[in-house]
């Protein structure tokens, strides 16, 4: 039997140290417990992947392996604009920050994202019922363009509607950005989540799967945290689990495909032809 890589070993220790420290409050500790906590998670995940089957992002990707922080990061302060106008969530600090301050200490908690969703999705993905039918090096077939424009124009509208009318079309701003990016990368040929629905491939719902399971984790560890975020959604703030309305756990289905969506975009932008992604 193959033997646990130690970096994964050391990795879920710093995980459950740093979760102890964020609900305990431990002095200093607490205050920067999210970074250490979710990248214990991340690398947890990504031996667990090694393990199992080995190969794993970091071990492919390597030194690039750090692009998907700082895609991360760069794309979740996109969704921290788009809040601007709905004001849908909040953060509670437990001191004053400098604007400076927060900002690096935002950006580096928000890099997080992306890489464990990617690391849990290739999980899922490794087992035969949930793995794509389309590999990483295929792209699949590349839509009319028609139906390409079609997808742009209702990807603007849900940009737009959620700014002119943010009350009643808050949810639209976990659309905007794969209805943009999906039928740009499509038409370039690089991997999108419209040529997984033209060929039928229903095995791509890893990746939401992959997303709900991260947002779980993400609201509980958050519970207890502080800094912590809660919400203020209009019609579904209730039948709360954890801080997040059970309903609004709906909005991580489509938040991984905006994931990926901004994924493959950047390797497109990069002119990057290789695709590190087992899924």
């Amino acid at each position: 039997m193959k033997r646990f890589p130690t970096y994964g070993s050391l990795a879920l220790a710093l995980c459950l140290a740093a979760w102890a420290a964020s609900w305990l409050r431990i002095e200093p500790l607490y205050r920067y417990s999210f970074f250490p906590l979710w990248l214990g998670y991340i690398l947890f995940m990504d031996a667990l992947n090694r393990h199992l089957h080995g190969s794993s992002l970091l071990k492919r990707m390597r030194g690039r392996y750090l692009l998907l922080f700082l895609i991360s990061s760069l794309f979740w302060w996109i969704f921290e604009g788009l809040n601007h106008f709905v004001q849908n969530w909040h953060y509670q600090l437990d001191q004053p920050y400098t604007p400076l301050g927060y900002f690096l200490l935002a950006s580096l908690n928000f890099s997080t994202v992306l890489p464990a969703v990617m690391e849990t999705t290739e999980l899922l993905t490794s087992f035969k019922r949930l793995h794509p039918r389309l590999l990483s090096n295929q792209p699949g077939p590349r839509l009319p363009l028609p139906t390409l424009v079609g997808a742009e124009v209702l990807g603007v509208l849900c940009l737009l509607l959620p700014i002119i009318w943010s009350r009643y079309c808050f949810g639209l701003v976990w659309l905007c950005v794969i209805l943009i990016l999906d039928p740009i990368n499509n038409w370039f040929g690089r991997k999108s989540t419209l040529a997984h629905l033209a060929v039928g491939d229903w095995r791509f719902i890893a990746l939401p799967l992959g997303t709900l399971l991260c947002g779980f984790f993400w609201e509980m560890w958050n519970f207890f945290a502080l800094p912590r975020w809660y919400y203020t959604i209009p019609y579904v703030g209730f039948w709360k689990i954890f801080e997040m309305p059970s309903l609004g756990y709906i909005g991580y289905l489509p938040f991984g495909l905006e994931l990926f969506a901004l994924y493959q975009f950047v390797l497109l932008v990069l002119r990057q032809k290789e695709d590190y992604l087992a899924f």
